[in-house]
């Protein structure tokens, strides 16, 4: 794994994995001599308990990137490929579900179409089946949202060219929707069935909570798709509703009044008018303010969730 021109990077993510590093990291390594290029393995330790650091400094050569605390795993996918040298990035799961050996598949098929991104499609998945189902659910609310293209974005075997990490920070569950991050910058995203294996050692670290934090960043990202540069476009668009059905509601009050001698007591037109102007003014205003902060936000920020507290790199 020599230090210059590295050609592929692979991350690996791993909280708690300590039974399944040994052989995975040797997995890894026939897979990258097979390229005949030079490459590097990045494990970032995302705060595990037992003896995942331990078993990894045991490994050479490779690079660890050891987070302070568990972060997760949207965090150690950002911090390894923004540690990444390689001209193509390749990211995996820690747990040796993934097999390493399908990398090569998906690089070729990604040199040979001319994509940006190739996901695996884990269309035979040996996960338990409350996992499958809820994979199922959430990948139909994902085509409905944000229309990836992609079967299982929840895969975490993909290949990147290193260029699609110049300007993305993840964050949240974000890693699921690496692709349509990508997708709505322009990049071209493609997709190949992979091998999926059981889990030999460990525990699943997927639960209800990560499920529910998924889809509230689903929501995120079809808000980001189709208004994060431009969100006076919508609230601004709720806003002049409002003020719209304010006025026309108001001028039916005033004319009930005038031409019918109606009570207004009787009737919440002038509710709606008063209220429905001053919460559309509000709306409006918002998508002003919100407006600004995005512009402010590409412009400017630089901040991640996380905190690195070491790198090693043993050689």
């Amino acid at each position: 794994m020599e230090t210059n021109n590295i050609y592929l990077s692979v991350i690996v993510p791993v909280f708690n994995e300590a039974g399944a590093l040994a052989d995975l990291y040797r997995e890894i390594m026939a897979a990258g001599k097979q390229l005949g290029r030079p490459f590097e393995v990045i494990f970032v330790n995302d705060g595990s308990t037992d003896k995942t650091l331990e078993n990894l400094k045991e490994l050479s050569p490779v690079k660890i990137i050891n987070f302070r605390k568990n972060f997760g795993q949207t965090a150690a996918l950002d911090a390894g490929f923004k540690a990444a040298r390689g001209e193509y990035v390749a990211a995996l799961d820690g747990d040796g579900q993934n097999n390493p050996a399908d990398i090569l598949k998906l690089l070729e098929k990604l040199k040979g179409d001319d994509l940006d991104v190739v996901s695996g499609w884990r269309k035979r998945r040996q996960d338990p089946f409350l996992k499958k189902f809820f994979s199922k659910c959430a990948a139909l609310t994902r085509r409905i949202l944000i229309n990836d293209g992609i079967h299982d974005s929840g895969c975490t075997l993909k290949v990147y060219k290193k260029e699609c990490f110049n300007y993305v920070d993840l964050v949240g569950e974000m890693h699921r929707f690496i692709p349509a991050l990508l997708k709505i910058k322009g990049y071209k995203i493609g997709e190949l069935e992979v091998d999926h294996r059981p889990r030999r050692t460990g525990r699943t670290k997927y639960n209800w909570k990560r499920g529910i934090k998924g889809n509230l960043d689903m929501i995120s990202i079809w808000f980001w798709k189709k208004y994060a540069s431009r969100p006076l476009h919508l609230f601004g668009s709720f806003g002049l509703a409002l003020i719209l059905i304010s006025i026309v509601a108001g001028f039916l009050a005033i004319y009930g009044k005038i031409f019918n001698a109606q009570d207004l007591s009787d009737t919440a037109l002038t509710e709606l008018s008063m209220f429905g102007l001053l919460i559309g003014i509000q709306f409006f205003v918002f998508g002003l303010l919100a407006d600004m902060l995005s512009k402010n936000y590409f412009a400017a920020t630089k901040d991640r969730v996380y905190d690195i507290k070491e790198v090693i790199e043993n050689k």
